[in-house]
């Protein structure tokens, strides 16, 4: 149930800042219609609900993988959609990254596998794929905050729907959090949720996605996984091994390759003084 109310709290916690961005221009949510219904559903809902069937069935480093493969494919599909072979950096980086996570995940515990979980993990990183196409589209009539808030409403309508059917389980605990030497209540922990990792997280994750691409935006991504580790040091003591700190090193240079290789993808026309050769755009070429 915390997806429910973390995304439902995140959707009223936005309307007043939908209101104030759709004033005298309205209009937006009528051209723009699928868009945030696509959002919402395959972005906000249909990542959580797979994700959280994946894991009910796998191990949570495992499910984690099969949902950050979301890069790879977004990879394999530019691949595949401009019928020109990543470049080098590119699929260096790749590697790196994928390599980075495993070792990150630290899988070499006890791994729980299940078919039908596998495909559950799949299905959310095809909507995570989704979710970085949908992001990264440039729509200048269509502001990231009402992109984000529509589809918060949306999502979470959907996952509610998912709870009462009993398609997820549907919990809800009041109990103070313990986080490190703290002990916080339990409004603390929701508001953390709802502003910090819902509204903000996504709000700019839109931006960036804008900003960068879909494909370097979802290699960015991969360190959510990175600050999760470094989180759960800070705050729950949880030391990072050897393992996951060289996993965190790889993330961060794949990260950074795929990035150098999309700045120099960017400033390749400008050396090309052929006048009839039109520039390729950046997020096909790679």
């Amino acid at each position: 149930m915390s997806a429910a109310t973390n995304r439902a709290g995140a959707a009223g916690f936005m309307a007043s800042g939908l209101g104030l961005a759709l004033r005298g221009r309205w209009h937006q949510l009528k051209d723009n219609w699928v868009t945030i219904l696509l959002f919402g559903v395959i972005g906000v809902a249909g990542c959580q609900l797979f994700y959280f069937n994946a894991v009910s069935r796998l191990s949570v480093g495992v499910a984690l993988l099969l949902e950050y493969l979301a890069p790879t494919m977004i990879v394999l599909w530019l691949w595949a959609a401009s019928r020109r072979r990543p470049r080098a950096l590119t699929a260096m980086g790749t590697l790196l990254s994928l390599g980075g996570l495993v070792l990150v995940l630290d899988l070499t515990g006890s791994v729980k596998v299940d078919l039908i979980g596998v495909l559950w993990g799949m299905a959310a990183a095809v909507c995570l794929v989704i979710y970085f196409f949908i992001t990264a589209k440039q729509n200048d009539t269509l502001p990231p905050i009402v992109l984000a808030s529509g589809g918060l409403m949306a999502g979470s309508l959907l996952i509610w729907i998912a709870g009462a059917t009993g398609l997820v389980s549907m919990n809800f605990a009041t109990a103070d959090t313990k986080l490190g030497p703290w002990t916080t209540p339990c409004w603390v922990s929701i508001a953390g949720l709802v502003i910090l990792s819902t509204v903000l997280s996504y709000v700019t994750g839109i931006m960036a996605a804008r900003g960068l691409g879909s494909k370097v935006a979802s290699f960015v991504s991969l360190t959510e996984v990175l600050f999760a580790v470094v989180w759960a040091w800070l705050l729950l003591a949880e030391l990072p091994g050897a393992i996951q700190l060289v996993g965190g090193a790889l993330i961060v240079c794949g990260v950074v390759l795929v990035r150098i290789d999309e700045l120099r993808a960017d400033k390749a026309p400008e050396l090309d003084h052929a006048n009839d050769v039109e520039p390729v755009p950046s997020e096909s070429a790679f």
